[in-house]
């Protein structure tokens, strides 16, 4: 049963329905795909943000949006019991590694404490949840991981993911797990990526440092968030592992972005870790096997030549 709410946070009237999907992080660059992707589909989506929208899916019916800061109890708490939300997809994080290692109370206050609060809330009304996580909870010494692969983050941030999968795991509801790696695709806003990073830093003929000593499996955005729907949709449980299948160097994924846009390539040198100070050390080989993802959900993801076509909006 669905209920009207006659003055939503958007200013239109709208129909609230407890068997909504609550997406956290809807401001960012996967949260905006995924928006857009489940819209579409039909579902009613609750998006949250700890600000305003700066997204406009106000042509949706089926749309809401509500500022959020999942990590305040008191205010999870109250959406928990005005929206019921049957599913939850928590994509919000404070994902920048660096910035992690550099304020670790607040990267544990966001990644692990806020997942913990979402998960009690969720408890209570029984939604499903499932959590956006990264490779970075993996060493990166081996490389190609599978679902059961032990995990050992070499710094802060995969470590407050890898605290919040263990949350994820003892959830008493139905619960999912999907990790991604290095996500890419059509800049929305100031949201943009490391192809359209490579891009911008060419045109106006500045250099670009990029590593040439990790190894990723890089992953086009509406590949993850098909993904992601599939889960949803289906109420898949258990662990995924979300990307690409081509291997590259961030180094690579930059030299052929210039490569396929006519850009100076020399531009882009190739860099290491030992030679690039950062505060947060980065695993050195990730990438997934995706065989899982394969045979339960029907992933299919598209080539890196591909994604970098449909990044640009080039025809393929």
């Amino acid at each position: 049963m669905c209920i009207y709410v006659p003055m939503c946070l958007c200013g239109e009237d709208s129909y609230i329905c407890p068997m909504s999907i609550l997406i956290t992080g809807a401001n960012g660059f996967v949260g905006y795909y995924l928006v857009k992707d489940l819209l579409k589909t039909g579902e009613k989506v609750l998006a949250t943000g700890r600000g305003k929208s700066v997204y406009d899916f106000s042509s949706f019916p089926n749309y809401h949006y509500v500022q959020l800061d999942f990590t305040d109890p008191f205010a999870v708490h109250d959406f928990f019991e005005k929206y019921q939300p049957a599913t939850v997809i928590h994509a919000g994080a404070m994902s920048k590694p660096d910035d992690c290692e550099a304020r670790q109370w607040e990267a544990y206050t966001t990644n692990t404490e806020g997942t913990l609060t979402l998960l009690m809330n969720a408890a209570e009304y029984k939604s499903f949840f499932l959590f956006l996580s990264t490779d970075f909870v993996f060493s990166g010494i081996e490389g190609m991981y599978t679902e059961e692969d032990e995990r050992a983050p070499v710094n802060f941030y995969g470590r407050t993911k890898m605290e919040a999968e263990d949350a994820v795991m003892e959830y008493e509801g139905n619960w999912a797990i999907a990790r991604t790696v290095l996500v890419y695709g059509p800049q929305q806003g100031s949201r943009g990526n490391l192809l359209t990073v490579v891009k911008d830093k060419l045109l106006k003929g500045e250099t670009y440092n990029v590593f040439n000593d990790q190894v990723r499996t890089p992953t086009y955005v509406g590949d993850l968030v098909q993904g992601l729907i599939s889960i949803v949709s289906k109420k898949h449980t258990g662990i995924f592992h979300l990307s690409g299948e081509d291997v590259r160097t961030p180094y690579e994924m930059a030299a052929e972005t210039a490569a396929f846009l006519g850009l100076d390539a020399s531009l882009i040198h190739s860099t290491t870790e030992a030679e690039f100070i950062q505060p947060a050390k980065r695993p050195g080989k990730t990438g997934f096997n995706i065989e899982k993802a394969k045979r339960v959900l029907g992933y299919q993801p598209i080539s890196f030549q591909e994604g970098m076509k449909k990044t640009f909006n080039t025809s393929i």
